[in-house]
Parts: structure tokens; sequence; C-alpha cells
């Protein structure tokens, strides 16, 4: 009885717990469902089908996945269609579906995921590759393939590999098209490139032919070369074919597809001979997928099942481990206790009056584990390992970069976001560190179109009559570096005829037009008119424009022509030579000094020299006179240069004075005093040519002019040849050059710069500066004046090295002197008073002093001196002892007093 009690019960609790939830429960039933959304027809979705229909069967066969549970799918053909797929999306969510592979189009993501955050089924997209849809929007979205994120980083690394800057982009214009070429624009952007052009094409299979040929007209009269194809193949395939109608095939132009074209030319059989023609020199980006000897099986089960039919693309094989991923991860669901059962919406079953039964659609309640399951997968597929990053992205992306040649296509290098563009297989370098440097980047020869191995330049001089607007200064000064023929629209000078002779060396023909800019009442303003270029007002400044950092923040300038800086010039005082022009070179404590140190080296000598050179003995007169001419002779000497001087020392004489300053109207010196240097705007005063110049600094400041003038080094030579009362005063205080002034990553600006540089080697630039610029002879006079007078400091270290060395000798010599001294005194013992000995050592000492050295008898020397003494010492000895004995003799006669 208690038995059929608890019966009873079970019974009643199963019903009343399935009446209440609406569903089904099964810790692991006998079928779980999943479905499938893709396009059938279209290139990924016939390979896709086969695919995901064999990974089925496979998962079935195999009994350590889903023991005892079989897996279905349910195919949903949405054929690309965003209002089918999110109508296939909703009847699946009518039936007990757990995941759903799909969608393949990026556009029919956009539209179902909302339906799957409110559903709580995981959504598995093999081929949906828009950037956006890895948002934080789509919590339920799995990509089971590198997001178009990557694809454009790979671009753009080579792009950047081949040193082009402007790409040019056809898309289709739909989210998969929009975003993906947004991408482009970023990765370009962060290697300082760009996308110049972007012309979108209407999406659909039944774009015209003549729509294409207006997009790719505008294209063919820009000035970039190198195009960026990403689109879906129908399109595609149009676009080659009216590009190679148009002559859009040659040699000078790149395409770059992204790997809509390699699913393709791996799934299809091989092309008609015209279709190839129409794609020869294409480089194409293919997912990469490692080899493995089980992806070889595959594709010979693969080949025996379709044979020569269909190919095996990436997609499938993406579409294939998508299956095999949702079945482990239902796996570990069941294991971890998970159950398939379903809720209803409760907002549904308030929505009254409608035929669309929405209240059978049902939430599933297991849908955030079986999330959580499929994000921590960890295993290896067909394409390699299958593993997710925080950001629920595929770990290790990478793609083959392939080039079409004749019938087929060659794989050129790798792309690995680990390593960049490489030669060697990225599973090969993910067993060593990253190097990204720019040697490493390596990929093989590519035939271009046109059959050319040369890399093409990427971008041509535009084919549409536009010429380039170049800005020339109308300069009212310094008219040797540019000026205006007067009455033409020509100009000539030093700077003009540097460009043109730059031009001319160019491999292509650049048309432009000079553009007078200036009121030709005064210089203008070059800062403003390097700013016209940045804002594309004109194409390219040509004249003496200073390279500094504030203009090369906003445009490029090519190698620089001219050496420039900022110099110093100021009136000098000129003496003619006299008999006393020795002495301005010294201050007073510096000729002291010095008049010191030659009378010390003097003495020096002096003591060294006297043992051994005749001409250092004799009286003491005679050797006082030729100690102080020994002096004098090595302390005087002739001056053959002119004297300068000038009361401004340099920029920091400006810097620390109240005066005023000059500089030239529209040069970047303004701005250098004021901001680098900190001088008052106050002070400053423009002045507008060279003889505003030299009027103002021969007034000076006490009269209304200036003290000096601050300009660049080009200008003041020009000025000194004809002006011969000034000089520059120090060294320039800033290094810069001229350059012409381009936009920013204009690559007319490096091919100016390569030509520059042959000018200057083949010495053209120096015939053309010698012909504009040649000095008259008032300026070989032109010496800079640095000081007019040298301090103590500025050689004291001179003066301790002659001090040291003065000093070593002398103890040098007073050892030897000692030692010999010492020599001779132990010899012989001598008794007498201490008073007598001290006198007696001394004398000795300086005997040895003055004694005259010879050093080829120098023994015998020794000897006579030591006989000498001797005999000295015996006189001197029988001398003291008369003078004892008389003192004796007296010494009674004393006592008796």
């Amino acid at each position: 009885m208690n038995l059929i009690w608890i019966l009873s019960l079970l019974v009643l609790l199963f019903v009343c717990f399935g009446n209440g939830f609406g569903g089904n429960v099964s810790s692991r039933p006998a079928a779980v469902y999943i479905g499938a959304i893709f396009s059938f027809h279209s290139t990924i979705g016939r390979v896709a089908k086969i695919a995901i229909e064999e990974a089925v069967k496979d998962v079935n066969s195999n009994s350590s996945v889903l023991p005892g549970t079989k897996l279905v799918v349910k195919m949903q053909n949405s054929n690309c269609s965003g209002f089918l797929g999110m109508v296939q999306a909703l009847q699946f969510m009518e039936t007990d579906v757990v995941a759903v592979v799909g969608p393949q189009s990026s556009v029919v993501a956009h539209v179902v995921l909302n339906l799957a955050n409110e559903l709580q089924v995981p959504f598995l997209s093999f081929a949906a590759t828009d950037p956006n849809l890895a948002s934080l929007q789509y919590p339920f979205f799995v990509r089971m393939i590198q997001s178009d994120l990557y694809q454009m980083t790979a671009i753009a690394e080579i792009v950047d590999h081949y040193g082009w800057r402007e790409v040019i982009a056809i898309f289709l214009d739909d989210d998969f098209g929009r975003n993906g070429v947004s991408a482009l624009d970023d990765s370009l952007a962060a290697r300082r490139c760009k996308v110049s052009y972007k012309a979108g094409i209407p999406p659909g299979s039944k774009v015209s032919r003549a729509l294409i040929m207006d997009i790719l007209v505008k294209v063919a009269l820009l000035e970039s070369r190198v195009i960026v194809l990403h689109v879906n193949p129908d399109s595609g395939f149009t676009v080659f074919s009216v590009a190679q109608y148009l002559g859009m095939m040659s040699n000078g132009y790149v395409w770059l597809a992204t790997d809509w074209l390699s699913s393709v030319l791996d799934s299809s059989p091989p092309l008609p001979s015209e279709t190839m023609d129409t794609l020869q020199g294409v480089l194409v980006l293919r997912g990469h997928t490692p080899d493995s000897d089980r992806k070889r099986d595959f594709l010979s089960r693969w080949t025996k099942m379709i044979g020569r039919s269909s190919g095996l693309n990436s997609y499938g094989l993406y579409a294939y481990d998508t299956v095999w991923l949702v079945a482990h991860a239902l796996d570990s669901f069941f294991n971890q206790g998970g159950i398939i059962s379903f809720s209803n919406d409760s907002r549904l079953r308030s929505i009254e009056g409608s035929n669309l039964h929405l209240e059978e659609m049902s939430i599933f309640d297991g849908g955030a584990l079986l999330l959580k399951n499929i994000l921590q997968s960890n295993l290896v597929g067909l394409t390699g390992p299958i593993k997710f990053n925080p950001d629920k992205s595929l770990i290790l992306p990478a793609y083959d970069v392939i080039n079409v040649i004749g019938t087929g296509f060659r794989r050129i290098g790798y792309w690995s976001n680990y390593s960049g563009l490489s030669t060697v297989p990225p599973e090969t370098l993910y067993s060593r560190p990253p190097n990204r440097s720019s040697a490493n980047q390596q990929l093989y020869s590519v035939v271009w179109p046109g059959e050319t191995v040369v890399k093409p330049r990427g971008w041509v001089f535009p084919n549409n009559g536009k010429q380039l607007r170049i800005g020339v200064p109308t300069r009212v000064s310094y008219k040797e570096f540019v000026s205006q023929v007067r009455g033409t629209n020509t100009f000539k000078g030093f700077c003009i005829d540097v460009f043109t002779a730059a031009v001319s060396l160019l491999p292509y023909a650049v048309p432009y037009q000079f553009i007078p800019y200036g009121d030709g009442k005064e210089n203008p303003s070059y800062t403003e008119l390097v700013r016209l270029v940045a804002t594309g007002f004109f194409d390219v400044i040509v004249g003496d424009i200073a390279i500094v950092t504030n203009r090369t923040k906003i445009v490029d300038f090519t190698q620089p022509y001219a050496a420039s800086g900022l110099v110093v010039v100021a009136p000098f005082r000129k003496s003619s030579t006299g008999a006393w022009a020795f002495l301005r070179p010294f201050s007073p404590l510096m000729w002291g000094v010095t008049v010191a140190f030659f009378v010390v080296v003097g003495i020096v000598v002096w003591i060294l020299e006297h043992r051994m050179n005749d001409e250092f003995r004799g009286p003491p007169k005679q050797q006082f006179i030729t100690l102080l001419w020994f002096s004098a002779s090595t302390l005087c000497f002739s001056h053959r240069e002119n004297t300068l001087s000038s009361p401004i020392k340099g920029v920091e004489t400006l810097k620390t004075s109240d005066d005023r300053i000059g500089y030239q109207v529209g040069s970047f010196a303004e701005h250098y005093l004021i901001e680098e240097i900190g001088i008052p705007k106050s002070r400053l005063v423009a002045l507008g040519s060279p003889e505003e110049y030299a009027t103002a600094l021969q007034h000076g400041p006490k009269e209304g002019g200036v003290a000096a003038v601050v300009d660049e080094r080009p200008y003041v030579e020009l000025f000194l040849s004809s002006h011969c009362k000034f000089r520059i005063i120090g060294q320039e205080f800033t290094k810069s050059g001229w350059g012409f002034a381009f936009p920013r990553d204009s690559p007319l600006a490096v091919d100016m710069s390569t030509a520059i540089l042959a000018l200057s080697e083949n010495g053209d630039l120096q015939r053309i500066y010698d012909k504009w610029l040649t000095r008259s002879a008032c300026s070989s006079d032109s010496a800079e004046i640095g000081s007019d007078r040298l301090h103590l400091k500025s050689f004291w270290g001179l003066f301790l090295i002659c001090g040291l060395v003065c000093f070593v000798a002398l103890i040098i010599y007073f050892i030897q002197i000692m030692r010999k001294f010492y020599g001779t005194a132990n010899s012989k013992s001598i008794s007498i008073g201490e008073g007598n000995s001290r006198s007696r050592h001394l004398q000795r000492l300086l005997s040895l002093m003055d004694e005259k050295k010879d050093p080829s008898k120098r023994e015998q020397k020794t000897r006579k001196v030591d006989r000498s003494l001797s005999e000295n010492d015996k006189e001197n000895d029988l001398e003291l002892e008369r003078s004892l004995k008389r003192r004796q003799t007296q010494l009674p006669i004393e006592g008796s007093d």
C-alpha cells in the first residue's frame, strides 16, 4: 500500500512539473536538436552544408561524445536574406533547438542575434566576419572563424610592408562591407597609412555592369593604385572583368582581395580561362588552417565523396569544427547535470489577437551553462586549436597570402597576429619569441598585374587634367632665393631652380602650376603658408621654407636642399695691426698670469740648463738677461690677423640685455626668440630688407635702431656679402635646413627627396647655389666674432699642466743634486762647529749646482770636485788651528785682569 502511494506521488509530481514548466525534462535525452541557418546555394553554403552533414555523422558514430544521445541538425536556407533568417530563427525557437550553427551572413546575424539574446540560445557562426558582431551587445553570439578585424590588419601590414601609403577600398555597402572597411581604415591609420577613397557597391546578386563601370572610372582618375576589394563573389568577379576592360589590371596597379576570392578558388572547379585572365597578379588572403593528419584524411575523404565537382575551402572546415564544438559542449553540459528544459516567456503570452503563435517560443533554461561550456572549450579540430580569448575570439589568428598566377595560385607567405608577415608557417613561429621587426617581415616574390615582378610604386598622378597647385612666397627682399618675374606667372631664383631640377629627375611627368602667395609689399608669413598645405589649399610649397618642429607636425618636408640656422649679426670695431695689437686678445689678469708663468718657466729652464748649457752660464748679470730674454722670446709673437671686437657676445648677451633685436618679416625667428629664448615681443623689430638691416644696425638701440639682427644663415651670408661693416657673432644657435613642404604622407615628397639627394651627389645642387648666391670679395673677410677677449678661466687647465711639468722637473733635478751632495759629504768627516758646518754645506751645495757638467767626463769631474773640496778643508783646518792657538796665548793675560 505504501509503495502504491509513493508511485502515485511521483506520477503527480512529474505531471505538475511537466505542466508548470511547459517543456521537456531529461538528464541525457535520446536525441538533442541543433539548428543551422545559411545560404545553401552560395559558394560558402554549398561546401558548409556537406561539411555539417558529415560532422553530424562523425559525432553520432563516435561513442566518446554524447554517448546514448543522437545529435540532430535542422537546416534552414536563409538565402542571405535578413528577413528570411529572422523568420527561420523564430521557427527554431518553437522547437527544442538548443543551439544554432550560423548564421552565415553578417547582415542576417545583426537581425537574429537580438532574438538569441532574449531566448538564450547560443548562435555559432562559421562565416559571419563583421568585426562589430564581437560587441557586448551580442552575448550569445560565438564566432567560429576569425573576425575581419584580423584580416584587415593583415592587409594593412602588407600595404606597409611594400611601402604604400594610400589605398582605395571597394566594398559591399552593407554591415559586412562597411564595418570591414572601417577596421581597415583603423589598421592603416596605426601605420601612418590611410584609405584615400571608398567606393560602395549595392548589396545583392544583380549589380549592373554599368554601375561597376561608373565606380571604376572614378577610381582610375585617382592618385592611388592600390585597391582593396571587400565584396561577395557575384560582384567581385564583375569588378575584375570591368577593371580588365578599363586597363586597370595592367602594370602599375595593385589588387588586394579579401578571403571571398580564396573561398571561390578553393571550392570551385578550375575557373574558365577568361575569368582567370582577369585575376592575374591579384593578392588574396585565405584563413590559415595548419596541416595535420586529421585534416589530410578529411580532404581525402572529401575528394572520394564529392570528386572534382566542388573543393573544400576553409569555411567548410570551420563549419565542420562548429558541429564538433557544439557536441563537446553538450556532452560537458550533460556531465554537469544539465537538462534540456524550456520556459515560456510571460511577455509573449500577453500579446493577444495575433496569429503568429508567439507563445510557442520558449527560453532555453540551460542556455547560459551551454554558452559557458562552449567558451571554455579546448580541443583540436580540422582548423587547428579551438580555444577562445576572453573577448570570445579564437586564439592564434592567421592567414595565408596567395598570389594568382596563370591557371592557379601560389602561396607567397603567411600572416599571423603573433609575428606578422613570414614565409614560415605560423605554428612554427609560436614556439619562438615574437619578432615584429621590419627585417623579419618577409614574403616571397610576387607576380603583379601586368606580369611584372617589379613592385608597383602604388600611386600615379591623377589622369584627370588636374595640376599640382604649388604655392610660392612673393618675396620683397632677398629675391635671389625666389622671386616672381614681373608681369608673368613664372618664378625664378635658387629655390625654383632646385625644384625644377629635382622634378626633371623624377621617372614620371609632374604637371604643376606656380601660384604666388603674398601681397608684394612685405614678405608673407611662412607659417601661414605651410598651414595652407595642411588644409589642402596648396598641394606643395616651394621656396625658402625652414624645416622647424611646429611645421613638421602638420606637413611633410623633403630632404633639406640648403643648410640653415639662426645666427646673430651685429656691428663690429676693426682694429688695425700695431705695435701693441697683440695685447688686445687677452684680459689684464690673463696677461699677468701669462707673464708670471713664462718667467717661472724661464727660471725652471735656467735651473735645468745651467750646469750643461754654456748659454746659461757666466756672470750673474748675463744669466739674468738670458733668463728674461728666453721668457720674452716665448711670450711675444707676430699677429697677422686683424683683431675684431663687438659688445655683443652672442644670443646669451641679447637675452640678458634690454636692447632691441631685429628679425626678418615672415621668418620663424620671431616665434623662436619669443617662445624658445624668452625675449619679450616688445623688444623685437620687424625688418623687411637688407637695407633696413644695415640702417637699424648702424643707428644702434640708442638711436632707434637695433643692437643685433637674428636671421637665418643663408640670408645673413648674402647680406654680409655687400655690407662689410657687420659680422656674425658667435655660432649658430639652431640647426635646420630648407625643404619643400608636402601634405602628410605624400608619396611625392619621398621621390623628391631622392631627387634632391641625386642633385647633391652629382654636383648640380652646388652649381645652382654658385649661380645665385656667389658672394663678393667682401664676404671673404667675414670671420665670426666669438669673443673680444680671452680670460684666465679659458686656460687654467693649460697653466696647471705647465706648472706640474715644471714642478716635477725641479723635483727630479734637486733629487739628483742632493744625492751627489750627500755622496761627497760622506767621503770625509768634518769636525767643526755647527754654524761653520751649515755654511760649509751650503757652500758645497751651491758649488755643485753651479758646477759645469761635462757628460763625457762625469766621473773625472766628480773626483776633481772632491779633491778641491779636501784641499779647501785642509787650508780651513790649519787656519782654524792657528786662530785657536792665538786665543789660548791670550787667555792668561785676560785671566790676570
